[in-house]
């Protein structure tokens, strides 16, 4: 393997460790967080599991809505379904919760900051978008809907429901929303794996992909 492939690797795997540990930051924040953490807040309020668990397993469910989709996951978004849970179950055994007003928000945006940079890494190592942003573009390419409608449709839904099921709904979930795909599209260019990479890997991903294939927002 060379050096540049060893780099995205490298990149998928801190990318998908720091968007769980900017989570656990959002959190612990208590002022709202994005759509898909407030449903994942949710079922695990009514389930009694974790929340990394409980992100592990909405992974996975939105995972099987790609097959009537015929969407095929690549290395990353298997990654992303395995690891950004537990990477965001470390970051809530270590870090405080916001008691102050000045607290929650530094908390919130560093995270926000953190999840920017951590989405420029993972989506830049080019192993395949997150479960829940190729379920948007399946979507889009099955169906021909525009993107921005499909992607609408689908965080309502699953904030409306969150919501219901008790999770943080706040400032800053309306800050996530406005602010998150401008700060990607800085972050993104900036840590873009070169194309040369990418396309030796692609040759021989073939084999991995015989098993897997594959933005943002997660």
């Amino acid at each position: 393997m060379s050096f540049l492939s060893l780099r995205r690797v490298a990149q998928l795997l801190v990318g998908l460790f720091l968007y769980g540990f900017a989570i656990a930051m959002m959190i612990r924040a208590g002022i709202g967080v994005s759509p898909w953490d407030v449903l994942s807040q949710g079922v695990s309020l009514l389930s009694g599991l974790g929340f990394g668990l409980t992100t592990n397993i909405v992974g996975v469910v939105v995972l099987l809505l790609w097959i009537p989709i015929r969407q095929r996951p690549g290395v990353g978004t298997v990654a992303n379904v395995l690891l950004i849970g537990p990477s965001a179950e470390v970051g809530l055994a270590v870090l405080p919760v916001g008691e102050e007003l000045w607290q929650q928000v530094l908390l919130f945006a560093g995270g926000l900051a953190l999840l920017a940079v951590a989405t420029g890494l993972y989506i830049g190592a080019r192993f395949g978008p997150g479960p829940r942003d190729g379920l948007m573009t399946g979507i889009h390419r099955r169906w021909g809907w525009p993107v921005w409608a499909v992607r609408s449709v689908i965080e309502l839904t699953v904030l409306a429901v969150g919501w219901v099921l008790g999770g943080t709904v706040g400032v800053g979930t309306v800050a996530f929303a406005l602010l998150i795909g401008p700060m990607v599209n800085v972050t993104l260019p900036l840590l873009r794996a070169p194309e040369a990479a990418a396309r030796r890997c692609q040759a021989v991903e073939p084999a991995v992909r015989g098993r897997a294939r594959g933005i943002p927002v997660r």
